[in-house]
């Protein structure tokens, strides 16, 4: 029937009505969608903090960072996140005090929190522990077993749904939740580097990383090595993956990323 015919019945502004009103419910249920997979990272250290939201970004999160309670709260204000991670030494206000609050307000009381502490800093953990964190970091961190955490910690909130999604490239798979990797089927032993890089990789196809990037990434903030390491890692990985191998394409003078299957 078209619209001619239905303004006759004088159902055409009604269906305009229903669809506008149907693209609204659908635009406020993106929206909602957008605001649960964002993840607030309270770090007052600067590159921490910007690699933290890189990464989380890399690997299919949203992340916003703040240096401190006060512009936490304040963004709290305005949107909710899936979860928090939290350092515990920050300026002003620690990250314990701010804990207490999160759990004592009721629409942040059930928000997940990841502390992150210092080594030697035992007693804060047991503390955050008993004021309700569900999991916790001791710096300095891999990027990669922050990920791992975050997504762990969601899965008993709830779920995000990212963590047991099987990561597909031709021929392979890669199962982040048992940590296993298939080449046509059959299961390939990599080390834990490798398996972190190959996960990189098969959850950002196409994106060009840096020997740089991979090494903040995988290794962490505290490496101290070569860039040399990340080519030779990257070579063992490729041997391994047989002819799956060849999916981990080599940029030059940049440095790696996972090409089309072939």
């Amino acid at each position: 029937m078209t619209c001619v015919s239905l303004m006759k019945h004088g159902l055409c502004g009604t269906m305009k009505h229903a669809d506008a009103c149907a693209g609204r419910k659908e635009d406020d249920r993106r929206k909602e969608r957008e605001k649960m997979e964002m993840i607030f990272c309270v770090e007052d250290d600067d590159s921490i903090r910007d690699l933290m939201i890189y990464t989380l970004n890399s690997a299919g999160f949203k992340a916003k960072g703040f240096e401190n309670g006060e512009s936490f709260f304040e963004a709290l204000q305005t949107q909710k996140p899936r979860l928090v991670m939290l350092d515990i030494m920050l300026p002003g206000e620690s990250g314990i005090s701010i804990l207490k609050k999160l759990r004592t307000q009721k629409g942040t009381a059930d928000i997940p929190v990841i502390m992150a502490t210092a080594k030697g800093t035992e007693y804060d953990k047991v503390i955050g522990l008993d004021l309700g964190a569900d999991d916790y970091l001791v710096k300095p961190f891999g990027m990669m077993e922050m990920v791992s955490r975050i997504r762990a910690v969601l899965r008993r909130a709830g779920g995000d749904g990212q963590g047991t999604k099987l990561l597909h490239a031709g021929n392979l798979e890669l199962n982040p939740e048992t940590y296993t990797v298939l080449v046509n089927g059959r299961r390939i032993q990599l080390t834990l580097k490798e398996y972190k890089l190959l996960r990189i990789f098969m959850e950002n196809p196409g994106r060009v990383f840096t020997r740089d990037q991979l090494l903040e990434i995988v290794w962490g903030m505290d490496y101290t090595g070569e860039t040399r390491t990340v080519d030779v890692h990257i070579g063992t990985l490729r041997m391994k993956l047989g002819e799956c191998g060849d999916y981990i394409e080599t940029v030059r003078g940049v440095g790696y990323r996972m090409g089309e299957a072939k």
